[in-house]
């Protein structure tokens, strides 16, 4: 009986560690190019407001994958789907290393963007079918952490490979790192055991989603990931800019201030203990509310507030961020909705609050400054509360 339980307790850590792996991966291809967005515009020659396309066009095309990516697993399997997300990204980010054009740029960007959505539509699902319910917040919360991880490495290792080798060499690097990174997941990651393969028929995915959308839980639940996704990267879009500009002068060295990302990585299981103990819904409340203590913090003029800020913010971003898409999960199979197809809307506001409130937050600094975007992200944050609030009201088992 106990080598039974030792094996299971091996697969369940390949499955953590191997998804944590294909995070670190999806996190580090889509967002390395956020710390390098003025070295991004020189370079192609474009405005402040026009380089975040390099960003928000890769979020919003994985947006929009993830409609169809979470049903087509429902149908076909997970584990597939995330092994080819992977290793397709890798290697259109090393196309993008050699890009010749701001127009090709952004094209690649788009592909890898649909490429990218395999990973995070898929892992979810396969969590929750593949570990034990008594292991559901601690799995998820490692995979969180692993996309925390590949936040941290976005933000802290493009600046020094771009210092030295330039955009080429720091984008072929990426691409290179999510290509290791995919081929650990493929080694990692056991085949299903658990999956139970749905009807493949459109009107079925169209009833699903209809189920999904008129349960208000969910509803509500994906909007909380919009809102606070999108205060988190419009804030840490604009601050590259802010720092490279007066008082701070940082030029190359503004990237530095992203070592205060990995305050963040153990949030998710920060966050999963508190809610082992409090619930899910007090627990995101309190992430929401640290939320907006480091948008405040960065609102002060000196650097080490502002680093501070950006570390308290981090945190809370990651840890809500795990409370809420494990709760979107719990509920939709609660409910009897495909879970990957609840994953994947959650997903989908996810990014396109990264896209439309990241570009908007560029926006606010070029025209307006600092203030502006400050503005902006305690706006999203007090609509995260509120929807919170309504999510704990509406949640009845």
């Amino acid at each position: 009986m106990s080598s039974t339980v030792g094996a299971e307790e091996r697969v369940h850590r390949r499955i953590r560690y191997g998804l944590m792996c294909g995070g670190l991966a999806n996190f580090l291809a889509l967002y390395y190019v956020q710390p390098l967005l003025p070295g991004v515009a020189r370079h192609f020659g474009v405005s402040a407001s026009e380089s975040t396309a390099v960003l928000s066009l890769a979020t919003i095309t994985m947006a929009v994958a993830l409609l169809f990516v979470g049903p087509v697993s429902d149908m076909t399997g997970r584990v597939g789907i995330m092994r080819l997300s992977l290793v397709a990204s890798g290697v259109l980010g090393l196309a993008t290393a050699f890009a010749p054009t701001w127009h090709s740029l952004l094209v690649l960007r788009g592909l890898q963007g649909v490429a990218l959505a395999g990973l995070p539509a898929v892992a979810l699902a396969y969590l929750r079918e593949e570990t034990p319910p008594g292991s559901h917040v601690r799995a998820n919360a490692t995979y969180i952490m692993g996309t925390a991880l590949g936040g941290a490495a976005g933000r802290l290792l493009p600046g020094p490979l771009h210092e030295l080798w330039g955009w080429t060499g720091a984008s072929a690097a990426v691409g290179a790192i999510t290509l290791v990174c995919g081929i650990g997941l493929w080694a990692l990651v056991p085949p299903s055991r658990h999956f139970e393969r749905s009807s493949p028929r459109l009107g079925g995915l169209l009833a699903n989603t209809a189920r999904t959308l008129k349960d208000p839980t969910l509803v509500v639940l994906c909007l909380v990931g919009a809102a606070t996704m999108g205060a988190f990267v419009g804030l840490c879009n604009a601050l590259a800019f802010r720092l490279e500009g007066a008082p701070y002068l940082l030029g190359g060295a503004a990237a530095l201030a992203f070592l205060a990302y990995p305050v963040g990585i153990p949030a998710p299981l920060a966050a999963g203990r508190l809610a082992v103990r409090r619930g899910r819904g007090p627990a995101a409340l309190h992430g929401v509310a640290l939320l907006g203590a480091g948008v405040l913090l960065t609102r002060m003029s000196a650097l080490p507030a502002v680093v501070a800020g950006l570390g308290v913010l981090t945190f809370a971003f990651l840890g809500t961020h795990s409370l809420v898409s494990g709760w979107v999960s719990d509920r939709a199979q609660r409910v009897g909705v495909g879970v990957g197809q609840a994953a994947g809307l959650y997903l989908l506001a996810f990014y396109a609050g990264s896209s439309v409130f990241g570009a908007l937050a560029a926006y606010r600094w070029q025209s307006a400054g600092w203030p502006s975007v400050i503005t902006g992200a305690i706006v999203l944050t007090a609509v995260a509360g509120l929807l919170v609030g309504l999510a704990r009201r509406f949640d009845t088992p």
